[in-house]
């Protein structure tokens, strides 16, 4: 790779830990990455230094700045770390304009998996997986020898793995993740298992693998991150220290191999790694997410929109931790699925299900907007 211009990157959702994480990355690998635009939520302070210290003369805020800028001839890669459902549009016009899409956007696939996947064929672009999980199994993918028959993806549990009663969690206990630092709705999501569940719909669009065939288990040490079985009964993992920066890395320069941005993982020193069964009724959002992919049309956007509401509703102390499911679930089911050919017919699906989200709300609360 060193023997090419250095990949030019548009980082949307800058501001965020994978943001920040991925100017760290830039910065370490400033002979073959260059950053040249950014675009933030609402945060112009943060946004106006990063563009200062790195300067970059072209930056913005909000959903329409990411989508101007996803499509600017001189990128040539989009690192999509937009959060929620607000970044499909970006996603879909780099795919437009055949840009190689670092998604950390996990909504874009939730929400509109078929309509990105047509937005590639469309422009030409490709999607290369920031999750750390997903980067994963698109390594696993790349090394493996026998046929693959399913897909695994591990979930290190969250802070309430081994916790009976969530009813009285606290926001500060929801957030206090035990191996990753991330942003706080994916915290909470984290804590949910609504994550996982996300990841798993954004793997089956990703990979082709049918819900059946894709697999969540419990790894506390975060260490593995993904897995696949073979025809022959072989099982290749990935194993990596839970550090961001290396899925985001592998992302940026994808598919010429950087040098590593952290030490590699010690297995001596690790000890033990262990993996166990979810217990569904400990984490009911992951079986929410299994049942509105398997149903298809407009479901996964409902469950998607319906969270994202939920999740905002208990960070902001209105609703309790066990609520987000129960919301979640009281939306899906209110749900009449339509099938969703446009980006209009998402849009439209993710509206009124926030709506009703928020109806729910307020009568749980016994208060009205």
């Amino acid at each position: 790779m060193n023997d090419h211009a250095p990949r030019r990157v548009a980082v949307l959702g800058s501001t965020g830990s994978i943001g920040r994480q991925a100017l760290e990355v830039i910065k370490a690998n400033r002979d073959v990455l260059s950053v040249v635009a950014l675009v933030a939520g609402t945060d112009e302070d943060t946004l106006t230094s990063q563009a200062r210290a790195f300067g970059v003369t072209r930056f913005g805020l909000g959903s329409g700045a990411a989508e101007e800028i996803a499509q600017l001839d001189d990128v040539d890669v989009v690192l999509n770390a937009v959060v929620g459902a607000a970044g499909l549009r970006a996603s879909i016009a780099a795919l437009e304009a055949g840009k190689v899409l670092a998604l950390a956007n996990k909504e874009s696939l939730v929400a509109g998996g078929e309509i990105c996947t047509q937005a590639a064929a469309r422009g030409g672009g490709s999607i290369v997986p920031v999750d750390s999980e997903h980067a994963a199994l698109f390594q696993c993918l790349s090394v493996q020898g026998s046929p693959v028959v399913s897909l695994v993806l591990t979930a290190s549990g969250g802070p309430f793995r081994t916790r009976g009663d969530v009813a009285n969690v606290t926001v500060e206990e929801a957030l206090a993740h035990p191996t990753w630092s991330m942003g706080p709705k994916i915290t909470v999501d984290s804590a949910t298992l609504m994550n996982k569940g996300l990841e798993v719909i954004e793997a089956h669009h990703l990979f082709g693998f049918a819900y059946d065939d894709i697999d969540v288990v419990v790894h506390p040490q975060s260490v593995v991150h993904a897995a696949v079985r073979c025809a022959d009964g072989t099982m290749v993992m990935q194993a990596a220290p839970p550090d961001m920066r290396l899925p985001i890395q592998a992302a940026l320069t994808w598919p010429f191999p950087a040098a590593g941005v952290t030490s590699t993982i010690d297995l001596a020193e690790i000890g033990q790694l262990t993996f166990e069964p979810v217990e569904g009724s400990r984490f009911p959002s992951l079986a929410l997410a299994y049942e509105a992919g398997r149903v298809g049309g407009s479901m996964p956007a409902v469950l998607n929109a319906a969270n994202e509401e939920a999740v905002k509703a208990f960070l902001a102390e209105r609703i309790g931790f066990a609520d987000i499911p129960r919301i979640v679930a009281d939306v899906m089911e209110a749900h009449d699925v339509t099938d969703v050919p446009s980006l209009e017919a998402v849009e439209s699906a993710d509206r009124v299900a926030r709506q009703q989200t928020r109806r729910i709300i307020e009568q749980r609360v016994g208060v009205t907007s």
